[in-house]
């Protein structure tokens, strides 16, 4: 089995690594190839410098047998480049290449990293979600936005390429080197937002969990295709555990004050994602994996460790909390983390907290 990962080098390491479990490896990864614009060093891994927008990407999976795209963003400087409606049709486009050159050479199975925030998180959610729970996710600008964008280009795909299996994998808040999101720069503000009522529910998953996860899905033994699945740590914490384990203070504030605040900073452009993705820090979005853990999947990391691994490489980035020093376009320190909306609530509350005392 010859695997080809886009933008995915901890996947392709993994992946590249043996593999372990009953129900895993009777198909034996001969070769693991990253599609990518520039060469590194991983053990294992074979680097195919790749234009995802021209013909090369067919000349790069030829020969393969599975296809790994991970259609979410971990980097959000690069993602606040250009328009929204731009990103979102370059990331398409990178698709429908894929999925067209895969389906012509023969690749017979693409997998599909999305994110489980493509569920919506709602006050009234199950706790943990079911991996074949309805997509609920509000359908805007933002990087939610796109991810579902992909999903129902996925599900196009289903149909229209009848010779190619896929399976979409949903991981939790993604932690791990490199990884920079709206939902771990929440820890970058000088207190934890608290919205008055909400009951919101951390949970994560390593990067190397799901490396692990990829692998276990492209090593299946022969049986019912996997569509989607969900990947995350066993359980989550509450808001009381994230407090005690970072040693952060809160800072309440009332729904519509967040969400005004949100939307407006969002207007003006100091925020790069809409106020709607504030509910991933408002109310339940955990997920079970039980379609991974049916197969013999487990997590290595737990929650508690994943949210050191996201507090320690913060400290790392930072000379003083809510200031960032390794960003070369950095704007006015008084806005902080300002490219995290739920950070900037925070902290303009914060100030209007203060301001009034």
């Amino acid at each position: 089995m010859r695997i080809a990962s886009l933008f995915a080098a901890g996947i392709a390491a993994a992946a590249a690594a043996p593999g372990s479990g009953p129900a895993a490896d009777s198909h034996a990864i001969a070769e693991v190839r990253l599609l990518a614009g520039g060469r590194g060093r991983l053990p294992g891994v074979r680097w195919r410098l790749t234009d995802v927008g021209s013909p090369e990407v067919a000349a790069a999976l030829t020969g393969s047998d599975v296809l790994v795209w991970v259609a979410a963003r971990t980097d959000l400087q690069a993602q606040a480049h250009g328009r929204p409606t731009d990103r979102r049709a370059a990331l398409l486009r990178t698709g429908r290449a894929l999925v067209v050159s895969a389906a012509a050479l023969g690749v017979g199975h693409v997998v599909v990293v999305t994110s489980a925030e493509v569920f919506g998180a709602l006050p009234d959610n199950p706790v943990p979600l079911p991996d074949d729970a309805p997509l609920s996710a509000v359908v805007d600008e933002g990087a939610v936005g796109d991810l579902l964008a992909v999903e129902a280009f996925v599900e196009e795909s289903r149909v229209n390429h009848h010779n190619v299996r896929f399976t979409v994998l949903r991981p939790a808040v993604l932690v791990g080197e490199g990884v920079d999101t709206a939902l771990t720069r929440y820890f970058e503000a000088p207190r934890l937002l608290a919205v008055r009522g909400a009951r919101p529910t951390w949970q994560f998953c390593h990067l190397d969990d799901l490396a692990s996860a990829v692998r276990r899905v492209v090593t299946l033994k022969a049986g019912p295709s996997m569509p989607v699945a969900t990947v995350g740590c066993q359980g989550h914490l509450d808001l009381g555990q994230v407090e005690q384990l970072t040693a952060m203070r809160r800072i309440e504030v009332g729904e519509t004050t967040a969400t005004a605040t949100a939307a407006q900073l969002y207007r003006v452009g100091v925020l790069r994602n809409p106020a709607s993705e504030l509910a991933y820090v408002m109310h339940p979005w955990a997920v079970g994996s039980s379609t991974l853990r049916a197969y013999g999947w487990q997590p290595a990391y737990d929650n508690e460790t994943c949210l050191g691994v996201l507090l320690e490489a913060i400290a790392d980035r930072h000379a003083r909390p809510g200031h960032r020093f390794d960003r070369p376009d950095r704007r006015d320190a008084a806005l902080g983390a300002a490219s995290a909306g739920v950070a900037l609530v925070a902290t303009a509350a914060l100030l209007r907290r203060a301001r009034r005392h």
